[in-house]
């Protein structure tokens, strides 16, 4: 018989459904328990799988042999100084997932490229009018901060389209027509040849806040900002004021420092910034269930776990 093992589901009970009816029909021999609507021994708890869990909550599970994110993001467990180090962290890697992303990033660069949101208000406005041309898809360029894996995604699929293109990482890259840059050192110059810049770097402590005002003050001027990465990526206020200067020309966003985005917020109204509510890429919760699941049987079988975080690096 198999051995039963216990898994520690860290999501918000309205949501937990979503997750216990897969995980239960994926994996027999696993009980799963959700934190804030059942009772249970920390002690026995062998695997957690949430998103953001509760600061410290982790460092109490003492049998805890691994952890699974629900995003590709992980900052949400790294924000805790407790995490028990020695578990590893595994995240979560989907190819639908990261398609979505660039389908969402190939739209808004080219809602910025083909000037639509000027068409749409010509629209409201009623009015016919036929503006000068888009500038050449082979003289807009675009820059991408970050090239992982949804990155590389997102540079092929703007490839297929002839922007020039490059990209930003901690290290080189070599990726078929697109420019790599790479370090501090490179930064500014990667900026300074970017018309439209999408931001797709994880959340660290050298990433926090990276989107600017130094940083737009670097970028060529009509320069458009689109970030769909962490929200901690960027400083709201240095943004609203580069738009307000007219040095840059526009902004998507889609996700936020709060989240839900207040009503109070100035980012709603700004006539310059298309906005959506973290919506670029959802995941399928029978996919993040199943990744799970195939993880613990990995790591049962005593087989490498796969997409685990290096600490160091925070992703």
């Amino acid at each position: 018989m198999t051995a039963r093992s216990k898994l520690l589901l860290a999501v918000p009970v309205t949501w937990a459904g979503l997750w216990t009816t897969p995980l239960a029909e994926l994996a027999s021999d696993l009980d799963v328990v959700v934190q804030g609507r059942d009772e249970y021994d920390p002690k026995t708890i062998d695997y957690a799988l949430g998103f953001r869990p509760e600061p410290g909550m982790l460092a109490t599970l003492s049998s805890l042999k691994v952890v699974f994110s629900l995003g590709a993001g992980v900052d949400g467990f790294l924000i805790d100084p407790n995490y028990p180090k020695h578990v590893p962290l595994v995240r979560f890697v989907d190819h639908q997932l990261s398609r979505e992303m660039a389908q969402y990033c190939v739209m808004h660069t080219l809602i910025h490229h083909r000037q639509q949101r000027m068409f749409d208000q010509f629209q409201r406005e009623k009015k016919w009018r036929q503006s000068v041309p888009p500038r050449r898809t082979e003289d807009t360029r675009v820059g991408i901060l970050g090239i992982g894996e949804i990155g590389t995604m997102v540079a092929e699929r703007l490839r297929d389209h002839d922007f020039r293109l490059a990209g930003w990482s901690r290290t080189r890259k070599a990726i078929d027509g697109v420019e790599s840059f790479a370090g501090h050192g490179e930064l500014a110059k990667f900026l300074g040849r970017s018309d439209i810049l999408i931001c797709l770097l994880p959340l660290t402590a050298d990433t926090r806040h990276i989107l600017n005002a130094k940083t737009f003050a670097q970028l060529p001027k009509d320069a458009v900002v689109i970030n769909v990465a962490r929200g901690g990526h960027l400083k709201e206020d240095d943004l609203i004021a580069a738009l307000d200067s007219g040095h840059l020309a526009g902004a998507t966003l889609d996700v936020f420092e709060t989240e839900p985005l207040p009503e109070s917020s100035a980012l709603w109204s700004h006539p310059k910034i298309m906005l959506t509510p973290h919506v670029a890429a959802i995941s399928d919760p029978r996919v993040m269930a199943k990744n799970a699941v195939d993880g613990i049987a990995r790591h049962k079988a005593g087989k490498p776990l796969e997409n685990v975080v290096d600490f160091a690096r925070g992703y």
